[in-house]
């Protein structure tokens, strides 16, 4: 099967945030209209109910580098959060630790993160970890 070229893929990814995911819980789009390269992305996350993140909103930095959808984008979160995959020291995500990123392969895309970022917030082990003061960001 041919591969998709890097910035055709973008601009269906693009196309496909700014119509908004599902129910609306994670959106994305470009940082700037303006970056032909469509590297730089503002992601959000609504947290999910029943849990210590239910009615807070999550923004987030994506980074698709050169090598994109070959490699995983970067994640780092701007508003605050307490996840065992996110530094405390600057809010970038560990892919190591984020199963979507550590077993990435070119079919995932910016949703399929967010949608699972969204899904470890309401995993057992992280729905009622105690979280930073609502609004508070990394600086």
């Amino acid at each position: 099967m041919a591969k998709v070229p890097r910035n055709f893929r973008l601009l269906e990814e693009l196309e496909k945030g700014e119509k908004g995911i599902g129910d609306g819980s994670c959106s994305y789009g470009l940082e700037d209209g303006d970056d032909i390269m469509m590297s730089h992305w503002n992601g959000t996350i609504i947290g999910p109910g029943h849990t210590v993140h239910e009615n807070r909103i999550y923004s987030l930095k994506i980074t698709c580098g050169e090598n994109y959808p070959d490699a995983p984008p970067t994640i780092q979160f701007i508003s605050r959060v307490n996840l065992p995959f996110v530094s405390q020291v600057d809010g970038k995500v560990d892919p190591s630790k984020l199963p979507v990123l550590a077993h990435w392969n070119r079919n995932h895309s910016i949703e399929t993160v967010l949608v699972e970022i969204r899904r470890e917030m309401a995993s057992f082990n992280n729905r009622k970890l105690p979280q930073p003061p609502e609004g508070s960001t990394f600086s």
